[in-house]
Formats: C-alpha cells, sequence, structure tokens
C-alpha cells in the first residue's frame, strides 16, 4: 500500500520540506508516503468556486490511481493518534493506494469532498497549510509506529 499527501499550495518554507522529507524517510518500505503539491489556481478575478473548480481539476487528476480519498477539513472527524493508527491498520488491511488531500487557501471544491471515502480534521485550530502538511506527515509516521508497537509513540 501507498499513502500519498496532496496539498495544493505553493512551495513550503525549507523547514517545512526538511521536516516532513525527515517523516517521509522514517516510513517503513511497505507503506511509503509521497508528497505532490498541487498548483494553486491564480486568484485575479475569479470567484471562490472557479479557483475551487480549477483546483479540483489539478486534484482529480492527481488522485489517478489512489482508490481511497480522505480529504482534511475543519468539519471533519477529530481523531485521536490512536483511532488514525486504527484506521490505517484497516487501510492497510484492504490494500489500495490512499490519498490524503490538503486543499487550498479557500478550501476544497464541495464535490471532491462528497467523493472522500472519509474527512478528517488535525486540529481545531487554524492551521497554516504548510504546517498542516508537516504535522498530518508526523501523524502518519506516529500512526505507523503505533500499528508496529514502535516507542516512538507513548500513552499515559
Amino acid at each position: 500500500m501507498k499513502l500519498a499527501i496532496l496539498a495544493v499550495g505553493h512551495k513550503p518554507p525549507a523547514w517545512v520540506a526538511q521536516g516532513c522529507a525527515e517523516y517521509v524517510k522514517r516510513m517503513p518500505r511497505e507503506l511509503p508516503l509521497v508528497i505532490v503539491e498541487i498548483k494553486p489556481e491564480a486568484r485575479g478575478s475569479k470567484t471562490r468556486e472557479q479557483l475551487l473548480a480549477a483546483e479540483k481539476t489539478r486534484l482529480l487528476a492527481a488522485l489517478n490511481g489512489y482508490q481511497r480519498l480522505l480529504v482534511l477539513d475543519e468539519r471533519g472527524a477529530d481523531l485521536t493518534t490512536v483511532q488514525l493508527a486504527e484506521r490505517l491498520q484497516g487501510w492497510m488491511r484492504s490494500g489500495g493506494a490512499t490519498a490524503l488531500v490538503i486543499g487550498g487557501a479557500d478550501g476544497i471544491d464541495a464535490e471532491l469532498k462528497e467523493r472522500a471515502d472519509e474527512t478528517i480534521r488535525l486540529s481545531s485550530l487554524t492551521l497554516p497549510h504548510a504546517l498542516a502538511r508537516l504535522l498530518l506527515c508526523e501523524q502518519l509516521y506516529r500512526a505507523i509506529s503505533v500499528v508496529r508497537n514502535h516507542p516512538y509513540h507513548r500513552e499515559g
């Protein structure tokens, strides 16, 4: 099984890219993680709906080959790390590539959200997109650590 984070946005700061690269490197061979940057639509005089529609087209093209779609959204399920690990273990059992989508500054197109197998959130706080990307990388690594009983994650 493979995991991908599809992130709409501009190139993140170096410290975010370095942090994400570290967690990508730590992922086990049987669960590789890739980060795919999706170019945001130029704002100009476009409406929010036009921006989201253009980004949706790019996301759909990038989603080709992924059987499972998760969308990150502020109104999504609020999971603990252990619950995320349980979900990850289930995805691994059922197989198929999984994509987690982080939308752009204006969010994610409603139709794409409806197509998602699940919607989750990282925090009740508003996070910068670059930080959300890094946090998601870390939590995916932490989740696989839980699944493997690795001491990276400590309960209690």
